[in-house]
């Protein structure tokens, strides 16, 4: 795991670094060069202190030794003609490997600045490497923050998830193994302390092997990767595990054929999960055509198995559940022919790069012919947290998981039942049900069984027998004939939350040219809407003839059907389906469920006349909450203003507490420290709510302080503080002298849009010191204040009592739908 101090370093030196560099890719290139030198440097002294000799810098290139670059009598000038010529000698040095040789072929000091580079020097030299894994520490690092890692899709694999899959295939002596987009070669690295574990002798790893057959497992270790700088630095990670030929190659897996014969009993692998602008431009021997790099690198591993052969492939959860062809297509081919298992991974496992959900598939082409099943892993803990600083935690489902699928493996082999109740991380799925709808969905959470259709004493219908379901469509915003002075309403989840669930009307309109013209369709009213991609399980009841965007579909009672399910009756029966659409969706981060799939879903039909009367039992529910509701939505607490009272500068009666700025490192969402506000999204409805927390406050804002927002986009909002915190310069505190606090916050709350409009104008909105310190508010005498407090708290209390209204009527109309489902 990256520490924050070589973070630190590889941040300080690109801020030296840009003024003279600012290409990112010189940049890599220039830290990289660095970090390699001072470590070549830096195993010289290792083998000095062993009592052996130096290798790298000897002879007529000890000069050019670290440790001389960095003597303090060196001039700034000495230095920089030294580096700059130890660069372009570095290939001649027959005591460095051909491949460090390699490393430093056409690197040369692009600038002439010796303070700069005594600078950047400096900051190298304070690298220390426990082991050569700090070396691909630091440069990974390095390339996330520069962009191009993330953009290329490649996110750094994380070292205990990397030896949890090399634990799952548990690679062999005798096997060949492959990592066809190696990176930095981790997985290659793991697999080789891997088997040297599992061949020990007297304790020592590797001592059963013999020289023969370490020779072979070294020379049985291949990887690929389209980056040169990935290549180098595979090469250097092997190189100081001992492999002195390591055998990674500068290779593009996904459109060269020059290597599509070469095969391996192991293969291991995060791939790129990003295709680029346009996709790719494969050959023609893939078994599932696609321009998706996803697609691709796994049908590319799963073909280049040894007929024996095992995987385990990171891959994004697309495709897990994507429903395009390729995707079905890549899907269907793993499990009639490869497949064993799906790992699902906690979404933040690639933090601080990319808080992608992924999934780990497990490929075995012996073990998928021998079972009929599908095995599905879930792991929510894997011992960090999931935030961006990845702290280690208690929590970690990694090896209970691996004893499953350890036990599992076990039953297939020998032909045994599995003890599915003795590991509950692991279920089992036939692959039949899997294909049943030609979706091959891989999302575990889909095929667990959540509802007993048994219970319900009403008979159960599919959706599709009793409904057309139509897709909603989104005509073209780029040809202006679909939109300027459309009449026909066009809904999306924005009219939902502006107008709440019954929809009469929509903020956008669609004109007769998008609906003959495009794939949009007219639902008539009484259409159930249904929302089954991204915010699955939103709904809505059209009381007018509409269309929609693709995000809904709509549900309309067949003709056949009129007389036997009321369309009020599906709309308040909805309300029960979200959960079961995200089960069925798999639980992903971006959820979908397809028509085909919807049509599968069991609804509870009872007789008409009992439909009637749980709408009419429902409805009335409905009108009592929809006339609560308005009274808890319209209160504010206001104070009528007499002229008469004298007006005051805030300055007079309150102390302002300034903000203050936390490093990003300094804060954590661990509930370590004193909670820390960083502006008006920590806000709640009475008390701020606590996302971050710090140990290194300067200025603490303490209870009954009044906080306002005095930058971004909530300007002028006020909040009641009540708990000592740490407040962001996005906020100020007021603590109130000699007058009633409330009295003040009551009238802030109401001065809201004064603070705003000076606020407005700018960029970012904000207001200063002197803004809220000479804000003039009225002020009568303490008991008169005191007298509006308590008014305020009792219509307060009056409005808590209507929404706990609200709540309890909430539950009223979801237990009635829960007897309908038989769960009453």
């Amino acid at each position: 795991m990256l520490d924050n101090e070589t973070k630190r370093r590889i941040d300080t030196a690109r801020d030296i670094l840009v003024g003279k560099v600012p290409d990112p890719k010189s940049q890599v290139e220039q830290i990289t060069i660095a970090l390699i030198y001072k470590f070549m440097d830096d195993m010289d002294a290792a083998a000095e202190e062993l009592g052996g000799h130096r290798s790298f810098f000897a002879g007529e290139f000890e000069k050019y030794g670290w440790a001389k670059l960095m003597s303090p009598g060196r001039g700034g000038f000495e230095v920089l003609n030294l580096y700059a010529e130890a660069l372009t000698k570095m290939p001649e040095n027959a005591g460095v490997p051909l491949l460090f040789r390699d490393i430093f072929k056409n690197a040369y000091l692009p600038y002439r600045d010796p303070e700069t580079l005594k600078s950047f020097l400096k900051v190298i030299n304070d690298f220390n490497y426990d082991h050569s894994e700090r070396l691909g520490d630091a440069f990974e690092y390095l390339l996330a923050v520069l962009g191009s890692q993330g953009d290329a899709g490649q996110f750094r694999t994380p070292r205990h998830i990397i030896d949890f899959m090399v634990q799952v295939i548990d690679p062999k002596k005798q096997e060949s193994i492959l990592d066809p987009a190696c990176g930095t070669a981790g997985f290659l690295i793991s697999s080789f302390k891997h088997i040297l574990s599992a061949n020990r002798s007297n304790g020592r790893p590797g001592a059963a092997l013999t020289p023969d057959e370490r020779t072979r497992l070294m020379n049985q270790i291949r990887g690929y990767d389209i980056s040169p700088d990935m290549v180098r630095l595979s090469l250097v990670n092997l190189y100081l595990h001992g492999f002195n030929d390591p055998h990674i190659v500068e290779y593009d897996t996904l459109t060269s054929e020059d290597r599509w014969h070469e095969y391996a009993d192991i293969i291991l692998a995060n791939p790129p999960f990003m295709s680029p602008k346009g996709g790719i431009n494969p050959h023609k021997r893939f078994s599932v055509q696609s321009s998706r790099s996803e697609v691709l690198f796994v049908d590319y591993i799963a073909e280049h198995l040894s007929p024996g052969g095992r995987a385990a492939v990171i891959v994004p959860e697309g495709v897990i559940f994507q429903s395009g062809n390729a995707y079905k297509q890549l899907r269907k081919l793993l499990v009639e022919k490869y497949l064993v298992g799906v790992i699902s991974l906690p979404a933040g496992v690639f933090n601080p790069y990319s808080g992608v959900k992924t999934s780990i598939l497990w490929l075995d082409k012996t073990l998928a012919k021998q079972t009929h099943q599908i095995a599905f892993v879930k792991i929510e803990n894997d011992g960090f947290d999931l935030g961006a600083q990845r702290r280690e935690i208690k929590q970690n489902d990694l090896p209970g998981a691996l004893a499953a699928i350890t036990a599992y493996k076990a039953s297939i082999i020998n032909n045994t039942p599995f003890d599915a109740e003795h590991y509950d991380s692991l279920s089992l799925v036939d692959k039949s049900e899997i294909a049943q709808n030609g979706d091959y969905n891989l999302s575990g959470e889909r095929y667990k069984v959540t509802r007993d259709i048994d219970a319900s004493v009403y008979p159960h219908v599919p959706l599709g027998e009793v409904c057309d379901i139509l897709n909603g469509s989104t005509p073209s915003k780029t040809n202006m004939n679909y939109w300027e002075n459309g009449d026909i309403p066009w809904f999306t989840i924005d009219d939902l939350r502006r107008q709440g669930r019954v929809i009469r009307n929509t903020s956008q309109k669609i004109t007769d040219k998008a609906l003959s013209e495009t794939s949009v369709k007219l639902l008539p009213e009484k259409t159930v809407l249904l929302c089954c991609t991204a915010s699955v399980g939103e709904y809505a009841f059209a009381e007018i003839p509409l269309t929609t965007n693709q995000q809904f579909n709509g549900l309309i009672v067949k003709d056949g059907y009129s007389n036997k399910l009321l369309p009020k009756f599906l709309f308040y029966l909805s309300s029960a389906f979200k959960d079961e659409l995200i089960r069925l969706s798999g639980q992903t981060s971006f959820n979908f469920v397809s028509v085909s799939t919807l049509k599968t879903l069991q609804i509870p039909l009872p007789p008409l006349a009992v439909q009637e009367e749980i709408v009419a039992e429902i409805e009335s529910y409905q009108k009592i909450i929809d006339g609560a509701r308005q009274v808890v939505e319209n209160w504010r607490p206001r104070i009528n203003i007499d002229p008469d009272w004298p007006l005051v500068e805030i300055d007079e009666i309150c102390e302002l507490i300034s903000g203050q700025h936390i490093n990003s490192e300094d804060y954590n969402s661990e509930g370590n420290g004193v909670a820390y506000l960083t502006g008006p999204v920590d806000f709640g409805t009475v008390n701020p709510s606590v996302t971050k927390w710090t140990p290194v406050p300067k200025v603490m804002a303490e209870p009954n302080d009044i906080l306002i927002t005095v930058k971004g986009s909530g300007v002028g909002k006020v909040n009641l503080l009540n708990f000592q915190a740490c407040i962001s310069r996005q906020l100020m505190g007021i603590r109130v002298k000699d007058v009633e606090t409330m009295f003040v916050y009551y009238l802030l709350n109401q001065d809201y849009e004064v603070f705003q409009d000076k606020g407005s104008g700018a960029a970012i909105p904000g207001i200063s010191r002197n803004d809220v310190l000479s804000h003039k508010i009225p002020l009568p005498d303490l008991a008169c204040q005191k007298q509006i407090i308590a008014e305020i708290e009792e219509e307060q209390a009056l409005v808590e009592a209507t929404h706990q209204l609200i709540t309890r009527f909430e539950q009223k109309i979801k237990d009635r739908i829960a007897r309908v489902w038989g769960e009453g």
